[in-house]
């Protein structure tokens, strides 16, 4: 029988006074199935938080609540909170994530699906490891030079688990450049689960696979765990995969006592395995759920909110809510279309200078993108201004492998004498090794005619014919007559079956090349290309999806919109909102896809308190699609003015941004 909670005696916390309506109805709906849509900015931690302590303050042992969290972070502030606000005994609740409850549980029970309690959890980088060292054993290595390397291979089986399909159905999605090894893909795959259960090791994967197995298969185990955790909440249910709903629906089997909170608008991240009919389906897995609705937000102004409501009034799936705001004033956001890439760098750039010229701290401003290549040209510009940085969510253009190869040939054709780019460029041919590349290089600089002296050599046997291609690029290639643009064109022709021999990703490098191949069109000598691309940035790169840890200087933040979650900035820049760019032209052949991107935009807009600019360059040269991007983003597109106005910079050459006659120049 569910436990009964007693609503006649007082608190020793006022939640009334210290809730909004809607925060105060979640918190003391104790019974039963809950689904709160918590909209951005709308005060979801603070509401589990109060909850949790309500709980307790009902007389409830802490040890029969759980918090599934997704991070171990977010569940010890949110019990550190709470015994803030109550006492110690919120501390003595079950909290964390689902992979550290999955470990716990399986330690007592493994022995009921036949594996020892004692099992040995590899991370990731040991997952890898195991997998490389299986790949080598297998003979992939030594037959199929473009196999898949390891880190892939983890991908491709993570996505297997967390998805729950078969390894060939996520190659045949995801994966299709990989089809020629799909046989050996499953195979490795086989043999990777058969080595771990040989030698007692759960990766991640395994520790919720194998506790949804226990779940599943021990009635006895799901309803002894069901009835100790009579009080379930789960934040960001949006993200979870089916994996993890199960494991919430059997431990809920017996009492309905589950809380989810999330946002059904800021679900992004199937990529990862996240199933966004998780939170949709939630009501018709646990009938009579209750649906209790946070919209009252207190990060950003009503401007802001209004075109927030606007773009995801356009999704076809989802739960209807209104973000509104108690906090006065506030500019009406901007679309702003630019002649060319280069001066929508050069408008955000400007911009942020302006900002920050009139007190806005350059920590408080950021810059969002759909993908990490979207930003090149802006770093370019930003490190020509000296504006420091830190990129969220992907790497530094120039510290990018593949860039630094184009590269390479590039400044050989510069300066024959650059041994390292000689190096570089010359050990990418099979067969070439750091001795032999010694050796032609040595014989080229004999030649004395530059870079020219390498059709004089001749190769062996053994690499000859990659040695023969690299002759004849650098025998078409004539810098007195070509311009940049053709001499990399030439270089990218040469370098692309490279990039796929060597890259299992090569279609998504393939984006950052033609990102490259734009930025060289803009330059008339080779010499001053290779000099912006040689100057040392002032920024650094974080490729986790959050700062660890703070950063003493201040810097401006740029950050692909996934690693942007959960975030928020002062003044916030959107760039590259143009179709083909955002959305991707991937995602607009599939409805799905297309619709977490339009929730992508959503979580963009949102991110921003006070003000908020979305940019795009009125013309864009596809070189993968053979097309010319030049429509707005389909998501800000036909958006009423009063909600978004729109301006127009034409022509071409030097502007004057401080002339620019929108309200973006009051922006406070």
């Amino acid at each position: 029988m569910t436990q009964q909670l007693h609503s006649d005696k007082s608190y020793l916390i006022p939640y009334s006074s210290e809730l909004n309506p809607a925060q105060l109805e979640a918190v003391t709906y104790t019974e039963g199935p809950l689904l709160v849509i918590a909209g951005a900015g709308s005060g979801k931690t603070r509401t589990l938080t109060y909850r949790v302590a309500r709980l307790v303050e009902e007389g409830i042992s802490p040890a029969s609540i759980l918090l599934l969290t997704f991070t171990r972070k977010a569940a010890d502030q949110m019990l550190k909170r709470a015994s803030s606000l109550l006492d110690h005994r919120c501390e003595k609740v079950s909290g964390g994530t689902f992979h550290s409850f999955s470990n716990m549980i399986l330690r007592r029970y493994a022995g009921q699906i036949g594996f020892d309690p004692r099992f040995v959890v590899i991370d990731r980088p040991d997952a890898e490891s195991l997998i490389g060292m299986l790949r080598k054993e297998m003979g992939f290595v030594a037959t199929h030079r473009a196999f898949p390397k390891k880190q892939t291979l983890a991908n491709i089986f993570s996505k297997s688990i967390n998805k729950m399909m078969p390894v060939e159905e996520i190659l045949f999605n995801d994966y299709a450049h990989l089809g020629p090894y799909a046989n050996g893909i499953v195979e490795l795959y086989a043999e990777y689960a058969r080595r771990k259960k040989q030698h007692g090791f759960f990766d991640f994967d395994d520790l919720l696979i194998y506790l949804r197995r226990l779940l599943t298969e021990n009635e006895q185990v799901r309803e002894k765990l069901s009835f100790f955790y009579r009080y379930i909440m789960v934040d960001e249910y949006q993200d979870t995969n089916q994996l993890q709903a199960d494991i919430v629906c059997h431990l809920a089997s017996s009492h309905s006592n589950v809380m989810v909170v999330g946002d059904d608008s800021q679900s992004v991240y199937a990529f990862r395995g996240a199933n966004f009919k998780n939170i949709i389906d939630f009501p018709r897995l646990f009938p009579g759920t209750k649906i209790i609705r946070l919209e009252e937000n207190y990060r950003s102004v009503q401007p802001i909110l209004d075109l927030a409501n606007v773009i995801i009034d356009r999704a076809k799936e989802k739960y209807t809510k209104t973000l509104f705001t108690r906090n006065c004033g506030g500019n009406p956001p901007v679309l702003v279309s630019m002649p060319d890439e280069n001066e929508q760098s050069r408008f955000v750039a400007g911009k942020i200078q302006e900002l920050t010229g009139r007190g806005v701290p350059l920590d408080e401003i950021a810059v969002l993108f759909r993908a990490s290549f979207h930003s090149f040209d802006l770093e370019i510009e930003l490190n020509k201004r000296s504006i420091p940085f830190i990129k969220v969510g992907g790497f530094k253009f120039m510290e990018a492998a593949h860039i630094k190869d184009v590269l390479a040939h590039l400044r050989v054709l510069s300066n024959p004498y650059d041994r390292i780019s000689w190096y570089r460029l010359l050990v990418l041919i099979e067969n070439i090794g750091p001795s032999t590349a010694q050796r032609i290089f040595e014989k080229i600089q004999k030649k004395g005619s530059g870079y020219r002296g390498i059709l004089e050599i001749e190769p062996k046997k053994s690499y000859a014919e990659g040695l023969e291609r690299l002759k004849r690029l650098f025998d078409k290639i004539d810098t007195g007559l070509h311009s940049v643009y053709e001499m990399g064109e030439q270089v990218l022709d040469y370098y692309l079956p490279v990039l796929k021999a060597t890259y299992d990703d090569h279609p998504k490098r393939g984006k950052d090349l033609e990102q490259l191949l734009s930025i060289m069109s803009r330059y008339a000598r080779l010499e001053m290309f290779l000099t912006d691309m040689a100057l040392e940035p002032p920024n650094v790169v974080i490729d986790d999806t959050f700062l660890a840890e703070p950063v003493q200087d201040r810097r401006l933040t740029l950050s692909t919109i996934h690693s942007a979650k959960g975030l928020e900035w002062h003044s916030v820049f959107i760039i590259w909102a143009l179709d083909g760019r955002f959305p991707s032209s991937h995602a607009m052949e599939k409805e799905e896809e297309l619709e977490e991107e339009l929730r992508l935009m959503y979580v963009a807009t949102t991110r921003a308190k006070t003000n908020l600019c979305i940019t795009y360059p009125a013309a864009a040269w596809d070189r993968n699609f053979g097309m010319l991007l030049s429509r707005p983003s389909r998501f800000v597109d036909e958006i009423p003015e009063e909600i978004l106005q729109k301006q127009v910079i034409v022509g071409s050459g030097r502007i004057n941004y401080s002339d620019f006659n929108y309200d973006v120049n009051d922006w406070s």
